[in-house]
């Protein structure tokens, strides 16, 4: 698309910023205007996270940290199985989402959005990914997104296709 990415890794760094919003895309905002307000540049962030059908959409935006502050991801992975232990695999239904927000300096603000749905297993399959990659179950391919090969995974998760969408949105900054 003719423009250069930088990290955050490569620019001065940002204080820490608490997610506390609501939804996926208040968090991925609130992160992206921090950014281009601090840097003066066109800011992309996103807010990711996993919603269980069963629990009423939790782990939500505290996917990171389901199991408390500062869990593992295979802390998380036990806390979701063990919420689950009794819930039968037609019952285990869940959706990856995934929110990314573009910002201008100048304040315009869009934003973009990727789901995957599939089945929370009962073990962890595969060794690609993390956080909840091993326990989500893609049925119509009969593997989770930890023993997806990373093409593959990119195509149909929910960053992947966040990140398609958001190649037009950028089209409107740029």
């Amino acid at each position: 698309m003719g423009v250069e990415i930088v990290s955050l890794a490569d620019l001065s760094p940002l204080p820490p910023l608490e997610e506390d919003g609501k939804t996926f895309r208040e968090n991925a905002l609130k992160k992206a205007r921090v950014a281009a307000q601090r840097f003066g540049r066109l800011t992309i962030a996103d807010d990711s996270g996993l919603e269980v059908d069963c629990l009423q959409g939790a782990p939500g935006v505290r996917s990171a940290r389901f199991a408390g502050e500062g869990a593992s991801d295979a802390e998380n992975n036990r806390e979701l199985l063990r919420l689950l232990e009794s819930v039968p695999p037609s019952q285990r239904g869940a959706t990856f989402r995934c929110v990314i927000a573009v910002v201008s300096p100048t304040g315009k603000e869009a934003w973009v959005e990727g789901r995957c749905r599939g089945v929370i297993g009962d073990t962890e399959r595969g060794r690609q990914g993390f956080g909840y990659d091993p326990l989500f179950l893609l049925p119509e391919l009969g593997k989770t997104l930890a023993e997806l090969p990373l093409e593959v995974k990119n195509r149909v998760s929910h960053r992947g296709r966040a990140l398609a969408a958001l190649k037009e949105a950028l089209r409107d900054f740029l």
